[in-house]
């Protein structure tokens, strides 16, 4: 996907590309590196130069990133006296090692600017400001000793550290957040450059957590913000492209789908208006580049929350923008003897201090829908086999200990299955009895001679729970099993060293009182046995004996069927929506931990999961599922991603689009043209379909917009539907002048018109 990727990245505007350095996927064990497959970053960097582009390397090797571990690889733990993120001796040496390694790569594939490659940037740690505290004396220390450490490897390239204020000369310290042109304090030294390397398109979604968007709106007004009022000089959206925690990368309770709703989707294909209002800011951006960055910037106000910063370039060169910080109510500015009206918190941006090319505000790019079309129905009994995982009990285990571990500590991030397990003497038959289990997550299935007899969990917020649960006691042994199941590792904090995880203490109350069992003799099997085996491969899957499908809907079972990959070339996911939680595989490829029953507040949850191209083959595609809670794979079905509606509302005061702007003549020293001043409703649908049908077309005053319900208003032209038809129809992409002439006449002069247009593409 990165090819296509990188290339819709530029189309929208962007220069450089920002890339993580993941130590815990490139350094899995001590010493032991892999850069094969998608772990190749240097085939991507040179993906990424082949198209154009420049690459930000934020080497880390901490990332945080909502990554397991914060990108950490777990065998650290293991290391004598480690404390990570500190002037601490050992975890100096293990960092400086891969930071050494990873930046003597880029350098024998001379990679870097200096060299004549692409990366322009590199990071080191990431927002240590954030917990430095925390380390006392040793936390300024790890600063000076990464920054320094960074700088002697001579890249020739500046580095950065985000969200450090107090960054080391040379270098930079950056801003993340959403609101950098309001809450970034500026560069710590005069001589460095204002630089927001975070700014997040949307939040990132956490399972059990309502969905929490960001409008486009938003992101246009405070990129340029901080390219005005902080002198910013380079923006990085995190996300831009959303992508997929495939496998077990995701840290605790974070889902497989990641950042969904940037301005490319998880499937990589183009969301709007997110994608096509940024790019419309960038272009307006650029064609104000000279004054901004070779001008004389002089503030003038305009009103109590209006202003003006205004760019004048040696050569006569003049850039405007024009800022409305009120976030309730529109203005009417005069400026250099003209009238603009600036919506609520706003700027328009007039390249040439007369024209306005753009307001952050106004968005007249089309919106797009995207659904997902079901394939096929994995719906037959015949088409599904079965294996159940055995309950674990005391005799079946090796590991032995007289107290609870900790699970990290005992599984070594090599599975989120942890069976503790335990047995006891009971004098009496059929006892009822109360188990209470106290755990540190994330989540915890109870077995009491076989049998199931409780399930809890906890939350993000709130990872810490009990498990409560009458169980019935037989005379003689009884066998306690309890599954304690993580949900991904932590991914950030101070002191990472020192999280728990796993069962804190167990007791057991009955009418012969309280037993405590949390010093006693346990017995542990980290992973299930189907992990052990690799069922989920086509050889390991041979190796077992599946049995036919029951619809028991069992915990801890296992589930396998085959299924053809669609037709075409369009995104491909799995449709998980009857099942509990566990994970899925594709020929051998995890595409991620499912959860679908844990549902939000408002009722959201993830349901479809991406399955890659590349995962796939034609015919015969192995599908196995790890379901701990009992789901029904007979609704299971294999679905297509495509944008299959467009909406586009423009009104007649919409801006024209910036591509019809001609650039500063340096030649004739002209200040730009304008084409053509009238604005225009732009429908497109994906290169893989074209408009099928007009669903609503209205030129007047139609009523709500593409975010709403929409309908004809009081003003509307009878003839909308027809000529939008003719000009759009059977085609890819079309334009349409909102404009009274091009719909034969005016349906009411009293009203200013607009134009609002929704198509279905196939």
């Amino acid at each position: 996907m990165w090819s296509s990727l990188i290339a819709k990245a530029k189309e929208g505007g962007l220069d450089v590309i920002d890339t993580y350095v993941f130590w815990n996927l490139h350094e899995p064990q001590p010493g032991q590196y892999d850069f094969s497959g998608r772990r190749d970053i240097v085939r991507f960097i040179k993906e990424v130069q082949a198209q154009g582009l420049y690459v930000c390397l934020r080497i880390g090797p901490f990332i945080e990133a909502e990554w397991s571990y914060g990108g950490l690889p777990f065998w650290l733990h293991d290391i004598s006296g480690i404390v990570y993120r500190s002037d601490n001796e050992p975890f100096k040496v293990q960092m400086q090692n891969f930071t050494k390694t990873i930046v003597g790569m880029m350098q024998s594939e001379k990679l870097y600017a200096s060299q004549g490659g692409p990366i322009i940037l590199s990071q080191i740690e990431n927002e240590y400001g954030t917990v430095e505290k925390s380390y006392g004396e040793e936390g300024p220390k790890y600063v000076q000793w990464a920054a320094q450490m960074a700088v002697a490897l001579n890249t020739g390239v500046p580095w950065v550290m985000c969200k450090q204020n107090d960054a080391p000369d040379p270098v930079i310290n950056a801003c993340n957040g959403m609101r950098c042109g309001e809450t970034f304090v500026g560069p710590n030294s005069p001589n460095k450059p204002a630089i927001w390397t975070e700014n997040w398109t949307t939040r990132y979604v956490i399972n059990g957590e309502n969905i929490r968007k960001r409008a486009v709106e938003d992101i246009a007004f405070h990129v340029t913000l901080f390219i005005i009022a902080k002198n910013g000089s380079f923006v990085n959206y995190y996300m831009y492209h959303g992508g997929t925690n495939f496998g077990r990368t995701a840290s605790e309770f974070i889902p497989a789908s990641y950042y969904d709703l940037a301005p490319l989707d998880e499937y990589g294909l183009i969301s709007q208006p997110k994608w096509g209002h940024l790019k419309e800011l960038h272009a307006a951006i650029k064609l104000s580049l000279t004054p901004l960055l070779s001008g004389v910037q002089m503030n003038i106000s305009l009103g109590q929350q209006q202003q003006a910063y205004v760019f004048t370039g040696q050569a006569g060169e003049c850039a405007a923008f024009l800022v409305n910080s009120d976030t309730q109510n529109s203005a009417s500015v005069q400026f250099q003897n003209a009238s603009y009206d600036l919506p609520p918190k706003s700027i328009s941006i007039l390249p040439d201090c007369k024209n306005v090319a753009f307001n952050t505000a106004k968005v007249s790019t089309q919106y797009t829908t995207r659904s997902m079309v079901r394939n096929s129905l994995l719906d037959g009994a015949q088409t599904w086999e079965e294996f159940h995982e055995a309950i674990v009990n005391f005799d079946d285990t090796s590991i032995k200990s007289e107290t609870l571990l900790e699970q990290m500590s005992t599984t070594k991030d090599a599975s989120d299955y942890l069976w503790y397990t335990f047995r006891f003497q009971q004098e009496s038959s059929d006892t009822q009895a109360v188990l209470n289990v106290g755990s540190l997550g994330h989540v915890l299935r109870a077995f009491v001679n076989g049998q199931a007899v409780g399930y809890a969990q906890g939350s993000h917020k709130n990872p810490e729970f009990n498990l409560q649960s009458t169980v019935s006691l037989s005379a003689g042994i009884n066998n306690v099993s309890l599954l304690s199941v993580m949900v991904g590792l932590p991914d950030s904090g101070a002191h990472m060293e020192r999280r728990a995880a796993g069962l804190s203490r167990v007791t057991i109350q009955d009418n012969q009182g309280n037993k405590n069992f949390t010093n006693y003799s346990w017995g542990y099997q980290a992973g299930l046995l189907g992990e052990k085996l690799q069922i989920y491969k086509e050889q390991g899957s041979s190796r077992i004996q599946w049995a036919k499908f029951s619809n028991a809907q069992s915990p801890l079972t296992w589930y396998k069927a085959l299924f053809n990959a669609p037709p075409g070339d369009v995104p491909v996911a799995v449709n998980l929506v009857s099942m509990g939680k566990g994970e899925a595989w594709v020929n051998g490829y995890s595409i991620g931990r499912y959860w679908p029953s844990y549902r939000s507040p408002d009722g959201s949850s993830q349901i479809w999961y991406n399955v890659p191209r590349s995962f796939l083959k034609p015919t015969g595609n192995l599908l196995v599922l790890l379901e701990e809670v009992g789901g029904n794979p007979l609704q299971i079905s294999v679905d297509t991603a495509s944008i299959s509606q467009v909406c586009s509302y423009v009104t007649a005061s919409h801006l024209p689009p910036v591509s019809s702007w001609v650039g500063y003549d340096q030649k004739t020293k002209a200040y730009m043209k304008i084409k053509s001043r009238r604005p225009i409703v732009h429908l497109g649908c994906p290169s893989n379909s074209k408009i099928s049908n007009i669903t609503f077309a209205s030129y007047g005053t139609p009523l709500g917009n593409c975010t709403a319900t929409y309908a004809v208003g009081n003003c509307h032209s009878y003839s909308s539907k027809a000529i939008v038809e003719k000009a759009c129809l059977g085609k890819m992409n079309c334009s349409i002048p909102v404009s009274t002439g091009y719909f034969g006449g005016d349906p009411c002069s009293a009203n200013e018109k607009s134009l609002l247009v929704v198509a279905e593409c196939r």
